[in-house]
């Protein structure tokens, strides 16, 4: 039985990798979530070795990497995190794997099973000092990742990944994800466009923004503008203002 720890921030998060980790390997038995670097510090400093850590990046109280300076790390790492430049630079730098969010179940199984072909081999520790060089780079602007909805009464978080749009109606504001379901949210697309990662979100006009993966094409349309199809299709016209053409058009390459 390999014993593993998850250390996620988010509930949701925890318990969605439990069951899919419960699912598919019955022969992993989570033992632990820790929520903050802290936690996961005095969780390793008190207990047996473990074989297999999933590892947030941003925790509650600032990011993973943290852990490895304040404790000693043996067992193998999956990294999980929704930003893509630090998951390739943390594999390069030694980590065994790693997840994008949302996780998919078959892309943990892929990790789990190139860990698990590893486990024969002596663990070789992460290098904090590599690690640290390689995800630190040029000063770089830490974007939003995470929105909340609100629905009735209930405050939702929903992730960056799962966000088609967001657009403005009736002097509201709202976020409309690729499930096809769209939320009332508090913050302006004027506040929204200085939080969003704009490799990932292009404000295509004053009351809309787009995430890259929602553009399946563009088309000419009148005065010179575009208009964008969208996959889920909105509940708004998705067209590029004459202004942002040649800007968008470049984003899209």
């Amino acid at each position: 039985m390999m014993k593993a720890l998850i250390v996620e921030d988010e509930r949701m998060a925890q318990a969605q990798l439990s069951r899919l980790l419960a699912a598919r390997f019955p022969d992993i038995e989570v033992v632990a979530a820790t929520p903050s670097v802290r936690a996961t510090v005095d969780f390793l400093a008190t207990n047996p070795p473990l074989d297999l850590i999933f590892m947030d990046v941003e925790l509650a109280d600032g990011e993973c990497f943290e852990i490895f300076r304040q404790v000693s790390v043996k067992a193998r790492i999956i990294m999980t995190t929704a930003y893509d430049s630090y998951a390739v630079k943390a594999f390069e730098a030694g980590s065994i794997d790693y997840l994008l969010k949302p996780i998919s179940e078959e892309a943990l199984a892929r990790a789990v099973n190139r860990c698990r072909e590893r486990l024969a081999q002596p663990a070789p520790g992460i290098d904090i000092e590599q690690l640290l060089a390689a995800v630190a780079g040029p000063a770089r602007k830490q974007y939003k990742e995470r929105f909340l909805v609100y629905i009735g009464e209930q405050i939702i978080p929903v992730q960056a990944p799962q966000i088609a749009a967001f657009f403005s109606e009736e002097k509201s504001n709202y976020l409309y994800t690729f499930d096809g379901v769209r939320y009332l949210i508090e913050s302006s697309l004027d506040a929204l466009e200085d939080e969003l990662d704009p490799e990932r979100f292009f404000r295509i006009s004053r009351g809309v923004i787009v995430s890259r993966q929602a553009v399946l094409s563009v088309s000419r349309h009148f005065s010179g503008r575009l208009r964008a199809t969208l996959s889920p299709a909105p509940p708004f016209e998705p067209t590029v203002s004459r202004a942002r053409v040649e800007d968008f058009l470049k984003w899209l390459e």
